[in-house]
């Protein structure tokens, strides 16, 4: 690979945002006028669809999800006050129950080294860090989703986690899930010509039931594929075949863009271009379709822009924040139950990659320092980003955030989405009514090139107030986001409100009657 220069790198960028901007000056605004129903009959999304995904072995460091780590609960709380952590990864595979500190290390089966999955290093998650839990959870306001591995666990010692994990979180806690991307089992901890949906139903069953026995009122996520969504309604036809099936709440997959970051793919128009929405909605028809024949709802619970750790450049910039907002919204309006974007330490998610990021390596072959390296969260795909003691919310996580403004809202049904882009401008919008009965619609013009000129019609609205919150950075590029407020509220007159939406950024507004 031709080694890139910082210089060369910066000037290359230059020139592409000055082409970038040369071609909006040769475009007009795209104009669209959109009406929005009064009635509300779609999905409903719930206050706690907001939520974050990190590796189990975080656990292994009983201060981080604690009392203590005051930075850490702060930026939670920022980002949600009813939010969902779900604890697994790569890593829960290679975790093992310690009740005792002298608990000794039991033995582990042989598995198979494979680049891109974390190494065979076994750890240990104790009491002590599922007690520290229970009181970070608290102090956040947040619940919980628990992962128990299966790849080298056993029924007794998942029982006896389960049991101790049941306790002490109480409330706190939303359901387990056993295995995290069984779908990838097959490479590097199952036999291949013999692994698929119903081998694993097989396992998950054995453990699934001797937590039951621990744990009576135990509720399941499953299967949680890394991205063979088949598997969902492969378990939706065997599932009425299970006699006293264990309680399932969920159906859980994941969802990364693409990867890893060196794929030349994995880059900012195509995880904003409208195609790759598409593409998630076919795979939300297939969630959903297995989901209503079980009876539940689907949730995502780990993905992000790019998987192994994310691409600099892509994943820590402000488009990462409209394409979170977008991606979140087209699910809760597909009637998912929320969603976990991954993050945590970039040692603890090196760790489940195999020991490295490939990211850092893009950035040193770019001719970067280690200070300037460091200055990019790792992994850079966090919503939370850790500066040795300091903790901050990332782009990614300010989309995650404006979407959640729409968190109680049941969906408006139109055909807002297709409006806009029948005008030739790359732009969706989201209408919900929220709990108090106004009307709230969020509008994301993902083009880098055309600002759109936008009228509003809100129901049966002749006049009053509409509050505005906008979604903003001074370039898609940009290490930064905001949410900010308008100082005065726009006018509804002769039942319209009028305004422009930027380019790059997101707008939410709010029919205050």
């Amino acid at each position: 690979m031709t080694k890139i220069s910082r210089r060369n790198f910066l000037a290359t960028t230059a020139c592409a945002v000055a082409a970038a901007r040369l071609g909006a000056q040769n475009k007009g605004n795209a104009a669209v006028s959109l009406s929005l129903p009064i009635e509300a009959s779609g999905a409903q999304m719930p206050m706690d669809f907001v939520g974050l995904s990190y590796e189990i072995q975080q656990l292994a460091d009983p201060s981080f999800f604690s009392l203590k780590n005051t930075g850490l609960i702060r930026e939670f709380k920022a980002l949600s006050s009813h939010g969902v952590l779900r604890l697994g990864g790569n890593t829960s595979e290679f975790a093992y129950w310690q009740p005792t500190p002298s608990s000794p290390e039991p033995e582990h089966p042989k598995t198979r080294e494979v680049e891109g999955e974390p190494k065979a290093h076994y750890y240990a998650v104790g009491e002590e860090a599922v007690r520290n839990l229970a009181e970070f959870l608290k102090a956040t306001g947040w619940s919980c989703l628990y992962g128990i591995g299966m790849g080298t666990n056993v029924p007794e010692r998942a029982a006896a986690e389960a049991e101790f994990v049941a306790r002490t979180l109480g409330g706190s806690l939303r359901y387990f899930q056993i295995g995290n991307e069984v779908d990838l089992f097959d490479r590097h901890l199952r036999d291949p010509k013999t692994w698929n949906a119903k081998s694993y139903l097989d396992e998950w069953l054995a453990l699934a039931r001797a937590i039951s026995l621990k744990v009576p009122n135990a509720v399941f996520g499953i299967p949680d594929v890394a991205s063979d969504i088949t598997w969902l309604p492969q378990i939706a036809e065997i599932w009425p075949s299970i006699q006293n099936p264990p309680h399932v709440s969920t159906l859980t997959h994941h969802y990364y863009f693409g990867g890893p970051a060196t794929n030349p793919e994995v880059s900012i128009p195509n995880l904003l271009k409208p195609a790759t929405m598409a593409k998630v909605q076919h795979t939300a028809d297939i969630a959903t379709g297995a989901a209503n024949k079980v009876g539940v709802r689907v949730r995502m619970t780990e993905g992000n822009t790019c998987y192994r750790g994310g691409k600099p450049g892509v994943s820590d910039v402000f488009a990462s924040a409209l394409w979170a907002a977008d991606y979140s919204l087209l699910l809760a309006s597909n009637n998912y139950s929320g969603i976990n974007l991954h993050g945590g330490t970039g040692k603890s998610v090196a760790n489940s990659v195999g020991g490295t990021l490939p990211g850092d390596t893009m950035l040193q072959q770019q001719g970067l320092n280690p200070d300037q390296i460091a200055s990019h969260p790792h992994p850079f795909y966090t919503p939370v980003a850790t500066f040795g003691s300091e903790y901050m919310l990332e782009p990614v996580a300010y989309g995650l955030k404006f979407a959640g403004l729409l968190c109680g809202g049941t969906f408006l049904k139109t055909d807002l989405t297709e409006k806009l882009q029948a005008s030739g401008v790359n732009a969706t919008a989201y209408a919900a009514k929220m709990p108090d009965g106004k009307i709230s619609v969020i509008i994301l013009n993902k083009d880098a090139d055309r600002d759109l000129d936008l009228t509003v019609s809100f129901g049966n609205a002749k006049s009053g107030a509409v509050a505005i919150e906008t979604l903003n950075a001074p370039t898609l590029e940009s290490r930064q986001a905001n949410i900010t407020p308008s100082a005065e509220p726009g006018k509804i007159q002769n039942g319209k409100y009028s305004l422009t939406v930027r380019k790059a950024s997101g707008v939410r507004l709010t029919a205050k009657g």
